[in-house]
């Protein structure tokens, strides 16, 4: 028998622990938090459940083949929704624009908004950002951690393919090569916070998120994203996956470098191998005291949710400032809250459905903000102020409408050590991002592999759970079980 220790019941860590499980290994999982979920979290504020968290799911195919490993399927586990009418964008100036679930809807209603024109540069776009995904996906996002040596390789191999990934350029300067209509240049360099990036800085590769959102299509979960947590750790119990929480690991013991247990507490517990799925600026300055250089972090985001009037709304509602790259000038330049901030409110799968509240419904709210640890405390207050005024002169929110629950940045920093409070682990600010991301096998440390949001293939929900089953991958090639693996279906 191998025994696993996983750090952390974030999607990394769940996911991983069933990958494990359903291969045979001995799976614990510590928690330092008294839930599952990590940063796809949940509250509950007068009697009503909201997600906290990530509010869209995309690639549902990953989870289906995680739950397949598993002996399951993922309409056993989800009810997954596909919206017709998918999210409301409002700019300033008064323009107004409805994405659908489907793309030629999408479309129509670009036309319809902006003109036929913009709907054929959206579409020229979404036929480039597709052609870079399926360049880049196979290696940047299912593969292993990818080198400066293997895209080198990819370069001289397929000339072609290293020109589609469109490396070079930044996100800006790729959407500039195909849109020229301003609403609908906002809308696409947004997708560069997706994950906590800079438009101006990530690199044109970036761009395929819009593909994976607008083209593969994003979907609701019935009950709230908080159910893919709740399903990650039903599984992982079938599995006979222990859990411990509010467990919070001190350090990762060592003899002669290879991993040898945890410590948790006073108590050392030994195990053959661990999955960290922690920040990794947390994992190697405070769990194996050896401090590494840190990364530049990604944005993080005061998030709230807004007791408000119940009301007809769609999933999604995006309204953006005057000027979208000043946003980015504010965050990344000067570390300030933006003056201008884009609000994004979110009622995909209302909490008054679940709970069946008559009168009021949590509306998710989130901006931008750049993560640091420091006390800005009046200029939270001021964010919070500008953006209920805002909902309430578009008509979002009701006058009575007030925060039932926040949190900040230096919130985040405190919940998640060594995060400065970003949301997204280390940016993508740099044409090397993505080859310095640390791989899922920590080759200086024998037993110890990553799983999280900070390490290949990077945040977001179904890069977490691939970072998860990377790690699996790799732990079961360094420790191979003598006996035969499960017949699929928990014992």
């Amino acid at each position: 028998m191998v025994d696993v220790a996983i750090i952390g019941a974030g999607v990394g860590g769940l996911t991983a622990a069933i990958d494990l499980a359903a291969r045979g290994y001995a799976v614990t999982v510590f928690e330092a938090h008294a839930e599952v979920g990590g940063k796809l979290g949940r509250t509950v504020v007068g009697g009503i459940e909201a997600d906290t968290g990530p509010s869209v799911l995309t690639m549902p195919d990953v989870f289906e083949d995680l739950f397949r490993h598993a002996g399951s399927c993922l309409t056993d586990e989800l009810a997954l929704i596909r919206h017709d009418e998918l999210a409301e964008l409002r700019w300033a100036d008064g323009t107004h624009v409805v994405l659908h679930g489907k793309l030629e809807a999408t479309l129509a209603s670009v036309s319809s908004s902006l003109g036929p024109a913009a709907a054929a540069e959206l579409e020229a776009f979404l036929a480039y950002a597709g052609a870079i995904w399926e360049a880049a996906a196979p290696s940047f996002v299912y593969g292993d951690a990818p080198s400066i040596g293997s895209a080198i390789s990819l370069g001289l191999r397929s000339p072609l393919a290293f020109a589609r990934i469109d490396p070079m350029r930044t996100m800006l300067a790729g959407i500039d090569a195909h849109v020229r209509e301003p609403h609908l240049r906002a809308m696409l360099a947004r997708y560069a916070t997706y994950n906590g990036s800079d438009a101006r800085c990530a690199p044109a590769t970036l761009n395929c998120i819009a593909h994976v959102e607008l083209s593969m299509g994003s979907y609701g979960i019935r009950g709230g994203m908080y159910e893919l947590a709740r399903a990650l750790e039903r599984v992982a119990r079938r599995w006979g996956v222990d859990f411990r929480m509010s467990c919070p690991v001190r350090a990762i013991e060592r003899v002669s470098g290879r991993v040898t247990g945890l410590r948790t507490g006073e108590a050392t517990t030994a195990f053959d191998a661990v999955v960290a799925n922690v920040d990794v600026a947390h994992l190697f300055t405070d769990l194996l005291d050896d401090p590494t250089s840190d990364a530049a972090q990604s944005m993080s985001g005061w998030t709230a949710l807004i007791r408000t009037a119940r009301a007809s709304r769609l999933p999604h509602s995006v309204l953006f400032g005057d000027v979208y790259e000043r946003e980015f000038a504010d965050i990344f330049d000067h570390g300030l809250v933006p003056r201008d901030p884009t609000i994004y409110v979110c009622a995909q799968e209302p909490a008054h459905a679940r709970t069946g509240a008559e009168h009021h419904e949590l509306l998710f709210c989130m901006a931008n903000a750049p993560a640091t640890s420091a006390d800005r405390g009046s200029d939270i207050d001021a964010l919070r102020d500008m953006i209920l005024g805002r909902l309430r002169g578009c008509g979002w929110i009701d006058a009575s409408a007030e925060v039932a629950w926040e949190r900040a940045p230096t919130d985040l920093a405190a919940q998640y050590p060594r995060s400065d409070g970003a949301i997204y682990g280390a940016s993508s600010n740099s044409r090397l991002a993505a080859f310095r991301r640390p791989a899922n096998r920590v080759s200086a440390v024998p037993g110890l592999y990553l799983a999280s949001g900070s390490a290949h293939p990077g945040g977001g929900v179904p890069l977490c759970a691939l970072s998860g089953r990377a790690a699996a991958r790799a732990l079961a090639a360094d420790f191979v079980l003598r006996a035969s693996p499960p017949s699929g279906k928990p014992p």
